[in-house]
C-alpha cells in the first residue's frame, strides 16, 4: 500500500506528540498563510426566539501558527470527496460542518471548494472577490496551490476558494493533457502540511467530480431521506468503480450519511430502512435532522459548530466526524457518540 494508506496512518494516530521545540525562522516557517493577519467579519449571529435556549455562543478564534517543530515527514493528508450528483441533498452542508467538526477535534483541516458556485467558500466567510488564485487557476493555469490556501477564522481550518470562473474549468480542460488527474497532481505538495483534506464537488458527474475522486482517498455521499435522493447512487457508484479501476485503486466509499432527516414522518424512516437494506455498514450511524440553524448558518458566513454550538445539527456533525475518524483510522474504535446527542 501506498503513503497515503492505512500504515502511514496507523503511524501517525498512533504516536504521541513531538516535544516542545524553538519557534522556527520565517524562512522556515509553512507556506499556508497565517490567520492572525486575516480581517474576517465574526458575526455571532441573530438573536434567539422565546422558544429557543439562551445559549451564549463563544466568539470566533483565529487558529494558530503551525506547531512548533514543523510536521513529521511521515504523515500525509487523508483526501475525502464529499459527493452526489443530485443537488440538494445537504453536500456543501456535509462538507462545510463536517470540515468545522474535525478541525474542533484537533485535526488540521483543508476545505476544497470545487463547485463553480461557491458555497462552501462562503460558508467559512469567505465571500466571492478573493485576492489571489484560487482553485481555477490552480486547475487550468496550473497555478502553485500553496498560493491558493487561505486562512479561515475558525481554529485549525483553512480554505481554497472557488469562483462561478470554475464553470468553465471542465469545457477548458477538455484538450488538456492528462485532465482527469490534474488535482491529484496540483494536491501534492499539501499533502505534508494537513490531517484532512475534504473537497465539495459540484452536483454532476463530470469533469470537476471526476478530478475529485481521482485525487481522493474515500467518498462521503450525503442522502437526502426522501426517494428522489435515491436514483442517482447506482451511477454514483459505478463511476466510483471505474475511477477506481482506472484512475485511483485506493478510492473507496467511507460512508453514506442520511441527511434531513424528519423522524416525524414515516416517509424518512422509510428511505432509511432502504438505504440500510442496500448499503448496510457503509451508512453511518449518525443522521442529521432537518434544522433551521443549520439552514441559517451560511448566511452568518460561520459552520453550524460555531454559528450554535449546542444545536442538534451542530451535535449530529461532531458525532459524524467521530465516526469519520474511527473509518479512517487503520484499526477503528467505537465511534465516541456525544452524550445528548441523538444518533
Amino acid at each position: 500500500m501506498s503513503a497515503r494508506g492505512a500504515d502511514v496512518w496507523y503511524r501517525y494516530w498512533a504516536r504521541p506528540e513531538p516535544a516542545q521545540q524553538a519557534v522556527p525562522d520565517a524562512a522556515e516557517a509553512s507556506p499556508v498563510p497565517d490567520a492572525s493577519t486575516a480581517s474576517w467579519p465574526g458575526s455571532r449571529g441573530p438573536a434567539r426566539g422565546p422558544d429557543e435556549a439562551d445559549i451564549p455562543i463563544p466568539p470566533v478564534i483565529l487558529h494558530a501558527p503551525p506547531p512548533p517543530g514543523g510536521f513529521h515527514v511521515e504523515r500525509l493528508a487523508r483526501v475525502l470527496v464529499v459527493a452526489n450528483q443530485k443537488g440538494g441533498v445537504g453536500k456543501t452542508t456535509t462538507a462545510v460542518s463536517l470540515a468545522a467538526a474535525l478541525s474542533e477535534e484537533g485535526r488540521k483541516v483543508l476545505l476544497l471548494d470545487l463547485d463553480p458556485q461557491g458555497n462552501a467558500s462562503s460558508g467559512v466567510g469567505l465571500r466571492a472577490q478573493v485576492d489571489g488564485p484560487t482553485i481555477y487557476e490552480v486547475l487550468v493555469d496550473g497555478a502553485d496551490v500553496r498560493e491558493a490556501v487561505v486562512p479561515t477564522a475558525f481554529q485549525n481550518l483553512w480554505a481554497i476558494p472557488a469562483t462561478i470562473d470554475l464553470a468553465g474549468a471542465e469545457i477548458e480542460l477538455v484538450a488538456a493533457f492528462n485532465r482527469e488527474r490534474r488535482l491529484r497532481h496540483a494536491l501534492e505538495p499539501l499533502l505534508p502540511e494537513f490531517d484532512v483534506i475534504i473537497i465539495d464537488c459540484p452536483p454532476s458527474l463530470g469533469l470537476l467530480t471526476v478530478n475529485a475522486l481521482s485525487a481522493g482517498d474515500g467518498v462521503v455521499v450525503p442522502i437526502q431521506c426522501e426517494y428522489f435522493a435515491l436514483e442517482g447512487l447506482g451511477a454514483l457508484r459505478r463511476n466510483t468503480d471505474l475511477i477506481r479501476a482506472q484512475l485511483n485503486p485506493e478510492l473507496e466509499i467511507v460512508g453514506f450519511v442520511l441527511t434531513m432527516l424528519d423522524a416525524r414522518t414515516r416517509l424518512s424512516q422509510q428511505v432509511v430502512d432502504e438505504v440500510r437494506t442496500h448499503f448496510g455498514d457503509l451508512v453511518f450511524a449518525t443522521r442529521i435532522p432537518r434544522s433551521v440553524r443549520l439552514a441559517e448558518a451560511p448566511g452568518f458566513g460561520q459552520p453550524i459548530t460555531v454559528f450554535d454550538p449546542a444545536s442538534r445539527g451542530a451535535m449530529a456533525y461532531r458525532n459524524l466526524a467521530l465516526e469519520v475518524i474511527d473509518r479512517i483510522t487503520p484499526a477503528p474504535t467505537p465511534a465516541r457518540v456525544r452524550e445528548g446527542a441523538r444518533p
